[in-house]
C-alpha cells in the first residue's frame, strides 16, 4: 500500500491583536498628567489642601496606634471641659488636626466641595478667619452649655472628659458662609437645606452638645457676612484662576475697548475716500496749518509751477 502524501499546511490564521504593554514609566506619566491637571485647582486653595494633607498624615498615624493608646492620645487633644480648663489654646489648635473616625477620604470630598471653593472666593485669610471663628466659638458655646447642664444635674460629671475632636465645626461655618456665594433665588434654597440639615439633629430629642455646636457654627458662618462684602457672587468663572489679587479675589478690570481715532476711524484703518489727493510732485491738494486741521485760507489746488 502506497504511503499517503502529507496534507498541505493550512493557511495561518490572523495574528492576535497586541495587548497594550503598560510599563512603570507610562503609569508615572499618567500620574504626572493627572497631577498637572489638578495642580492649578490645588494651588488656588493652598490652605485647604495643606490642612487636608495634615489630616491624611494624622489619620495614618492613628492607624498605627493600639485602641487604648489611641483613645488616651485623642482625649489629650480633645476640647472637653477638662482639657479646656487645663490648656485651652493647645487643645483648640490640636483638635483641628485630628479625627476620631480614622477616615480621610470623606474629608477630601468635603474639603474640595466646600473649603476649597470658599477659599478661592474669599481668599485664604478671610476663609481662615471664618473657619477659625466657627471652630473656636462653636466649641466654647457648646462646652459652656455642657458645663451648665453638669452643674444643674442634667448631665453626669463624667461628661467633662468626653471626646470632642475633629473639624466639623469649621466645616459647618464654611458651608454656611457659602450661602452668600449662591446667586438668588437659589440662595434661599441653599440656606434652607443647610438649616434643615443641621437643625434636625438638634430638635430630634436625642441631641448632644455637638449638635448644638454644629448649629452654632452655622450661625457664626452666617454672621461672617461682612467678610464676604466686595466678593462677587457669580462672575461666570472661578476666582481661583490666574489674575487674583493678594487676598485671593479677582481684581475688577475695565472692559477692553479699542480707542477710537478723533476722525471716527479705528487706529490703523484709514478711509481712502477722505485722503487728500497727491499731485505728481508729492504735494497734497490740501494745505494744513497743523496735523489734522484744515487751513483757514481755503482748500483749493495750488497754482501750477
Amino acid at each position: 500500500m502506497a504511503p499517503s502524501s502529507p496534507a498541505p499546511p493550512g493557511r495561518p490564521g490572523p495574528a492576535p491583536p497586541d495587548r497594550p504593554h503598560t510599563t512603570t514609566g507610562s503609569r508615572l506619566r499618567g500620574v504626572g498628567s493627572w497631577l498637572y491637571g489638578v495642580g492649578p485647582w490645588i494651588r488656588s486653595a493652598p490652605g485647604t489642601y495643606l490642612w487636608l494633607t495634615t489630616l491624611v498624615v494624622t489619620t495614618v498615624i492613628i492607624h498605627q496606634m493600639s485602641p487604648d493608646f489611641e483613645e488616651a492620645f485623642l482625649r489629650r487633644r480633645s476640647t472637653n471641659l477638662h482639657e479646656l480648663s487645663e490648656d485651652p489654646l493647645r487643645v483648640l489648635i490640636a483638635s483641628a488636626f485630628w479625627t476620631d473616625n480614622g477616615l480621610w477620604a470623606p474629608y477630601a470630598v468635603l474639603y474640595t466641595v466646600f473649603h476649597a471653593r470658599a477659599e478661592r472666593w474669599l481668599g485664604t485669610l478671610r476663609w481662615l478667619a471664618v473657619a477659625a471663628a466657627a471652630h473656636v466659638l462653636a466649641t466654647l458655646v457648646s462646652e459652656g452649655v455642657l458645663a451648665w447642664a453638669i452643674r444643674n444635674g442634667y448631665v453626669t460629671p463624667a461628661a467633662t472628659h468626653t471626646l470632642d475632636i475633629g473639624v466639623s465645626y469649621a466645616l459647618a461655618g464654611v458651608v454656611a458662609v457659602l450661602t452668600y456665594r449662591v446667586p438668588s433665588p437659589w440662595r434661599h434654597v441653599y440656606l434652607f437645606a443647610v438649616a434643615v440639615f443641621y437643625a434636625i439633629p438638634l430638635i430630634s430629642g436625642r441631641s448632644t452638645f455637638t449638635d448644638l455646636g454644629h448649629f452654632t457654627a452655622v450661625l457664626i458662618g452666617l454672621a461672617c457676612y461682612p467678610l464676604t462684602r466686595g466678593r462677587a457672587r457669580d462672575e461666570g468663572r472661578d476666582e481661583g484662576d490666574e489674575g487674583r489679587d493678594g487676598d485671593g479675589a479677582r481684581p475688577r478690570s475695565p472692559r477692553h475697548e479699542r480707542p477710537r481715532h478723533p476722525s471716527g476711524n479705528q487706529p490703523g484703518h484709514s478711509d481712502q475716500s477722505k485722503q487728500p489727493n497727491q499731485s505728481s510732485d508729492g504735494s497734497s491738494d490740501e494745505s494744513h496749518d497743523g496735523p489734522g486741521y484744515p487751513s483757514p485760507h481755503g482748500t483749493g489746488n495750488p497754482p501750477a509751477q
